[in-house]
């Protein structure tokens, strides 16, 4: 068991959380809490260290996976998993995993470009949504805040093992997304996002939480789309406006038929 805080995988875990540059040069993040490691075990092709303490291993339900997968770990105390933790409250389980982006699909037909989207939150939900909106790729532009950041991979609930997510420069946007029609969402003005007709191969820019879309987006969309907001609302949240538009596309794409 590991009991002290000096231990050299405690202080490991600590920096991968806390240090963006540190997780680079490990190629490496944490994943945190029962539901996203239930998310991860199931993935047998990704690396795995594991670490859990006592009480969380006390669960039936937590052993057996643990038994099933056959994931042999670290058990450590309830203080050493607090130290570890990003949380406020520690779930008492956490497994360290390698970066390895799913590969991007040669003729996708719904793409999300994100454009410096700042706010861990915001980027862990339109993941999350992208996921269940059927999203074939989400590309985030320059200065979009890390996806491995801890407070984006719990957000996005297992959408890094799901959904291909890769950090490309503008030049590389554009000719990924040669063959589809680009879209800006906008706070005013452009079609109504109703009226566009998703079903053509698509990709959909959403931009800066307060600023919008920048000036490379507005230059690699073909047209802008916007959500019609009633009393007076100046503009809706980014993830909220994102998730409006692709579950209006994944309707449109006879999903739900």
């Amino acid at each position: 068991m590991i009991s002290s805080l000096a231990n050299p995988q405690v202080k490991r875990i600590r920096r991968l959380q806390k240090n963006k540059r540190y997780r680079y040069r490990e190629q490496a993040f944490v994943v945190e809490g029962t539901r996203l490691f239930q998310e991860l075990a199931v993935n047998p092709e990704r690396p795995k260290t594991t670490f859990y303490t006592q009480d969380w291993l006390a669960d039936a339900a937590h052993e057996a996976i643990i038994a099933e997968k056959n994931l042999a770990g670290e058990v450590v105390t309830n203080e050493v998993m607090a130290a570890m933790s990003d949380t406020e409250s520690a779930s008492g389980v956490l497994a360290v995993t390698s970066m390895s982006p799913i590969p991007l699909p040669d003729q996708p037909s719904m793409v999300l470009i994100l454009d410096a989207i700042t706010t861990p939150g915001n980027l862990g939900t339109m993941l999350r949504t992208a996921g269940a909106a059927r999203v074939d790729a989400v590309l985030l532009a320059p200065d979009c805040v890390d996806p491995y950041n801890p407070k984006v991979v719990r957000g996005a609930m297992g959408a890094h093992f799901r959904l291909p997510i890769q950090q490309l420069d503008w030049q590389e946007i554009i000719a990924y997304c040669h063959s589809l029609k680009i879209w800006v969402s906008e706070a005013a003005g452009g079609e109504i996002y109703t009226r566009v007709d998703w079903r053509q191969p698509s990709a959909l820019i959403v931009g800066n939480e307060a600023r919008g879309a920048g000036s490379e987006s507005q230059k690699a969309a073909h047209g802008s789309v916007v959500v019609p907001m009633a009393g007076g609302t100046e503009s809706l949240n980014a993830a909220t406006a994102s998730a409006v538009i692709l579950y209006e596309a994944l309707r449109q794409r006879n999903f739900f038929a």
